[in-house]
C-alpha cells in the first residue's frame, strides 16, 4: 500500500480492558493509577483519559471478547517511586522495576502488576543516565 492509499492513522485514541466489575475496576484506574474519569455510561462502561488516549473499561457482552486485555504500558518519570506507591495499595506486583534496556542516552525500565480485574498492566521509565 502507497502512503498515499494508507489509511490515515495518527495516533492511538483508545484502549479498551474488560472488566467483570466495572465499578470496581474505575476505582482502580481512577483511585490507585490515578487516570481522569472522563465519564460513565450505562450500562457497563467507565472512560478515562491517559495523556490523551481513552481508556474505556467494559464488561464484556459476548464470551469471545471476555479474556484479559492487552498489556498497558503507562510512562512514568520516576518508576521507583511509582512502584512503591502501587505496592502501599496494595497492588498486585508481578516483579520489581528493572532495566529492559540500555539506550544511547538513557534506560529503559520496567516493572509489571495486575488490575483489579487480573489484567496485566506495566510501568515503563526512561532513565537519563
Amino acid at each position: 500500500m502507497k502512503k498515499s492509499e494508507s489509511v490515515g492513522i495518527r495516533r492511538l485514541g483508545q484502549v479498551q480492558m474488560r472488566a467483570q466489575d466495572v465499578e470496581r475496576a474505575a476505582g482502580f484506574y481512577e483511585n490507585v493509577l490515578g487516570l481522569k474519569l472522563l465519564f460513565k455510561a450505562p450500562p457497563n462502561l467507565a472512560f478515562f483519559d491517559c495523556g490523551g488516549v481513552r481508556v474505556m473499561i467494559d464488561k464484556p457482552e459476548k464470551p469471545e471478547f471476555d479474556h484479559p486485555g492487552s498489556v498497558l504500558y503507562f510512562a512514568v518519570d520516576d518508576i521507583h517511586a511509582s512502584f512503591a506507591r502501587l505496592k502501599e495499595s496494595g497492588v498486585r506486583l508481578e516483579d520489581e522495576p528493572h532495566m529492559i534496556a540500555r539506550m544511547p542516552d538513557h534506560d529503559l525500565w520496567m516493572t509489571f502488576f495486575r488490575d483489579s480485574e487480573d489484567n496485566v498492566l506495566a510501568l515503563t521509565s526512561e532513565v537519563k543516565r
